[in-house]
């Protein structure tokens, strides 16, 4: 990376501490220095420069009151990185890890996601430090009310929507909307991941999932391979795991072990999709719950082994950094071949370079679980049409994205890596030269 080392060396210096940002953007340097050494304009212009540098970075205080009277304070934040091919879009997490760092490591790969969905929406992220778990349904809507009190000044349906992430389902949505309405006045598109009944999409809550399986689906067909028989681990049991598992099931693979942040289950007759939606989604319970009806699972504390399993695919889903080298290594010795990942950059760096020394078919988040932020945004064209399309007219059009984003990203390889299967390149520069170009188009602001 010699041509943008000094941008890279910038963003160390400016920002200091902020590991998983520093990460992400490495990642992507490192894989379009040929795209921009193509483009002398695009260096004169600063579009790297500007590219790695959020437009808006606010940072808040949540004040609110808990059960016992007492006053909470927590931390807010909303990174609006980029608005260059339409209105910011992302995720509001909300989890005691989130700090600056997270949140634009998570904006700044948004930019590039959104991009490769081939609809107009920017790259934005925001959450708080605030968790939800074991608080009471009034706390939560008494945090997400002060939340989006001072939120809503610097959110719009042609300015910045915001979606669910980690701690935030469609009941954190719906306080969160109802506050805003409120604040505002006006019915709009602000949020996606509403209710059916009030602007929500039918297969948002499967879009991720599914879009993983659809995504990698593609990539196995293009290697000669497919789910079908294929072992499959899937880390997490939120709702991307879960309905990756579902699709995955469906498309022919043998689900075998799960997780939550206590530890995993394996279940070496395959998973109960049955059973984990009614313990994860109906009862809020924890995965050990799972061996108390299926005897012949067994639960381990801990998240990390769940990679010793041996599995063909690996489907990583449940949050940043989940799988070190040691892990990789451990993966591949087992003779898996394919993983793709649902959350955030679940793969560290070196992970990831693992992977490609090996060859296996290797699906990176930002291309892989574009499903969600592509659903969100048909639920932003629903919304601005005043119209609601069937689970199925959904369930096409998200298949159709998450094709034309293996294509995109794949084309993209082999013309600037010489190497169909790198993936990472691939998404990389396809994300990148279409924000890259409306930058150029939109020249720079003096």
């Amino acid at each position: 990376m010699q041509l943008l080392k000094p941008v890279m060396d910038s963003v160390i210096a400016r920002n200091p501490g902020q590991a998983e940002f520093h990460q992400a953007v490495e990642e992507v340097l490192e894989t379009i220095e040929p795209v921009v050494a193509k483009h002398p304009e695009w260096m004169k212009a600063g579009i790297v420069e500007r590219i790695v540098e959020p437009e808006r970075q606010i940072m808040f205080r949540v004040s609110w009151v808990d059960d016992n009277g007492n006053v909470q304070v927590n931390r807010g934040f909303r990174v609006q990185f980029n608005s260059a091919i339409g209105p910011y879009k992302g995720g509001l997490r909300f989890h005691p890890s989130v700090n600056l760092s997270i949140i634009k490591f998570l904006g700044f790969e948004q930019i590039f996601k959104n991009s490769l969905t081939t609809l107009p929406i920017g790259g934005g992220k925001g959450g708080s430090d605030f968790d939800p778990k074991g608080k009471s349904d009034r706390e939560i809507m008494a945090f997400c009310q002060s939340f989006m009190t001072e939120l809503s000044k610097h959110i719009g349906a042609d300015t910045d929507v915001p979606a669910g992430d980690i701690g935030v389902g469609g009941r954190e949505i719906g306080y969160l909307y109802g506050q805003y309405k409120r604040i505002r006045n006006e019915f709009t598109g602000v949020l996606t991941g509403k209710g059916l009944g009030w602007g929500g999409s039918l297969t948002r809550t499967e879009a991720t999932g599914y879009g993983l399986c659809y995504f990698m689906d593609e990539a196995l067909r293009d290697h000669g391979k497919s789910f079908k028989d294929a072992i499959t681990v899937i880390s997490g049991s939120g709702n991307v795991a879960i309905y990756a598992a579902q699709k995955a099931t469906e498309l022919g693979a043998k689900v075998v072990a799960m997780s939550d942040s206590s530890g995993y289950v394996y279940d070496p007759e395959g998973i109960d999709l049955a059973l984990m939606k009614e313990l994860k989604e109906v009862k809020r319970a924890r995965i050990s719950e799972y061996v108390k009806t299926r005897t012949n699972a067994t639960f381990t504390v801990g998240c990390r082994g769940i990679w010793t399993i041996k599995c063909d695919i690996a489907l990583p889903c449940a949050t940043q950094n989940e799988i070190d080298a040691e892990s990789a290594d451990i993966l591949l010795k087992n003779g898996t071949w394919a993983i793709g990942e649902g959350a955030n950059m679940p793969s560290t760096n070196e992970a990831i370079a693992k992977y490609l020394k090996a060859g296996i078919i290797f699906g990176p988040a930002k291309a892989a679980n574009a499903g969600g932020v592509a659903t969100s945004a048909l639920e932003m064209s629903q919304n601005s049409m005043r119209l609601s399309w069937t689970f199925e007219e959904v369930d096409a059009k998200l298949k159709s994205i998450m094709k034309s984003i293996y294509k995109a990203a794949s084309d993209a390889a082999e013309e600037y890596a010489g190497d169909r299967n790198n993936l990472v390149a691939g998404a990389n520069i396809a994300g990148f030269v279409k924000v890259a170009n409306a930058m150029y188009a939109q020249g720079v602001a003096y």
